[in-house]
């Protein structure tokens, strides 16, 4: 009886822990944003537990899947803390003002199967770092401010069915092998410094910089 209850005063400890990183996380997010019409009112950081917070979505174990801040006009700054959500799937800050760059933190989101950044006002690169995302199968950061050249170890997450950089302002030329084989043009569309495919063998890339 003792050893049940030290393990389940131990899981409770650690349901506890993850709870205040991951709440950490999201507040560092409420903090660096303007939140006009109060969506992130109920983010509370004095609550233990940010599962009870709208537009945040949790597991049988408490901890964050889902942040659903889509179209609720934000402006601001990500923040790499969100990189901290080791479970979660879906992110959804599409159709805001978010501005500055994407954290390359965000290539440590191991689960992540949507990252929906379109129609905000991001700038800087595409970051490399978003080639870890394994699970990846939906990754669309259209209609922003984005530079530089589009990563090439982009063509390797198994699992990506969609990717739209389409309406930004990258440069260089766009591969076609890999998981990027399936896609269409209309992907890339409206880069005016975009070339056109590149196909796979030909003159080497460097993705270090985007001028």
């Amino acid at each position: 009886m003792a050893v049940l209850f030290l393990l389940l005063l131990l899981l409770q400890i650690s349901t506890s822990t993850y709870a205040n990183i991951e709440g950490d996380a999201l507040y560092a997010l409420r903090r660096s944003v303007k939140d006009p019409t109060n969506v992130l009112q109920s983010w509370d950081p004095t609550l233990v537990d940010p599962c009870t917070w709208f537009h945040v979505t949790c597991d049988s174990d408490n901890r964050v899947t889902r942040l659903d801040l889509g179209n609720t006009k934000l402006s601001g700054n990500l923040v790499p803390d969100l990189g901290k959500l080791e479970r979660l799937q879906y992110l959804e800050l599409y159709m805001n003002n978010f501005v500055g760059t994407i954290p390359s933190e965000f290539g440590g989101l191991k689960n992540l199967i949507s990252l929906d950044l379109f129609h905000n006002n991001l700038t800087g690169f595409i970051p490399p770092s978003l080639s870890k995302l394994s699970n990846v199968r939906f990754m669309r950061l259209n209609h922003n401010k984005l530079t530089g050249r589009i990563p090439r170890d982009l063509t390797k997450l198994p699992n990506l069915k969609i990717l739209d950089v389409s309406n930004n302002d990258l440069c260089g030329t766009f591969p076609t092998w890999g998981s990027f084989s399936k896609l269409t043009d209309e992907s890339f569309m409206n880069n005016p410094r975009l070339e056109g495919p590149e196909l796979m063998g030909s003159v080497g890339y460097d993705d270090r910089d985007g001028n």
